[in-house]
């Protein structure tokens, strides 16, 4: 197995990203390592949020956010996870578990944000972002959750989820920056359909992205069930403000919200939205939208004054 390294030439000025880099070396397993990258915008004193993408995305959807939540207060960071963006990408798919990204992103949070801190989740951000609250509730002061769900077999799943899978694993053609484009209601240039495509200029360095759609534990058999139900025990307990805003038009996952508002303790009483003219990457549709709820759920909290 190679492990391939994003080449800086292809993130050269992408468009609307001028973050700095900043890198974190992983513990893989298997005696291999891997560098992540991942942004930390706004005072280093500020309340944290953290900002986790998912399939087969990277930070850069947090492009439009980011400026409006540093702008109210908060600092902001957004891991690439690994196989994604400009972190290091293993070539082989059957290398990618979830257990294995679980422990990947928990080691960043350890060593980057050990503090209490928010969290918007999307997606695959979802996946692995409400397992850690579940584990760990009382490091999280609060949740916005956009389009993902924290699934424990049962065998359901949308018509949309199951052909986005099979078209994931077979499709020989997987061109990131058209998912991305068709996964959004409003258009994205192409530009930012080009920054979409930089991570991966290869069928090798898709791997991790080619392997999500497989990993997602939607049958009873598939790893990650047994910690799911395991993890659902401290997220439905969960009794700081949880709020969800899903977009309507996400055929994957625009209808799991209630999965989360009617089994999560401190998403009672939230003003939960579907986003009109909303897609899957809700950050791309609605960044002011998702924003401001980030920004008036960490008041609730008494996160951010």
């Amino acid at each position: 197995m190679q492990i391939i390294a994003h080449d800086p030439a292809r993130f050269a000025d992408l468009p609307g990203y001028p973050f700095a880099e900043n890198w974190l070396t992983i513990d893989l397993g298997d005696g291999l390592a891997a560098r992540m990258h991942y942004l930390d915008e706004g005072p280093k004193d500020a309340p944290a949020v953290l900002l986790f993408h998912g399939e087969p995305s990277w930070s850069y959807l947090y492009r439009k956010m980011i400026p409006l939540l540093v702008a109210a207060g908060l600092r902001c960071l957004a891991p690439d996870l690994i196989g994604f963006g400009k972190s290091d990408k293993p070539d082989e798919q059957s290398f990618y578990t979830y257990a294995r990204h679980a422990a990947w992103l928990g080691q960043w949070r350890d060593a980057v944000v050990p503090q209490v801190a928010g969290l918007f989740c999307q997606d695959w951000g979802g996946l692995l972002g409400l397992r850690l609250v579940g584990q760990e509730p009382d490091r999280f002061a609060f949740v916005v959750a956009s389009n993902t769900f924290l699934p424990t077999g049962g065998g359901k799943a949308s018509e949309g989820f199951l052909a986005w899978r099979e078209f994931a694993r077979s499709s020989p053609e997987f061109r990131i920056g058209g998912i991305m484009d068709r996964g959004c209601q409003s258009e994205l240039s192409r530009a930012e359909v080009a920054a979409y495509d930089a991570p991966f200029p290869d069928e090798a360095s898709k791997a991790g992205a080619r392997a999500f759609p497989q990993l997602v534990p939607v049958e009873d058999d598939k790893d990650g069930v047994a910690d799911n139900i395991t993890a659902w025990q401290g997220l439905a307990g969960f009794d700081k403000p949880f709020l969800t805003l899903f977009g309507e038009d996400d055929p994957v996952l625009g209808r799991a919200a209630p999965g989360l508002t009617g089994r999560i303790k401190g998403a009672e009483g939230q003003p939960h939205a579907m986003l009109r003219d909303c897609g899957h990457f809700a950050q791309e549709d609605h960044p002011q939208a998702l924003s401001q709820g980030v920004i008036d759920t960490a008041r609730l909290a008494g996160f951010l004054t």
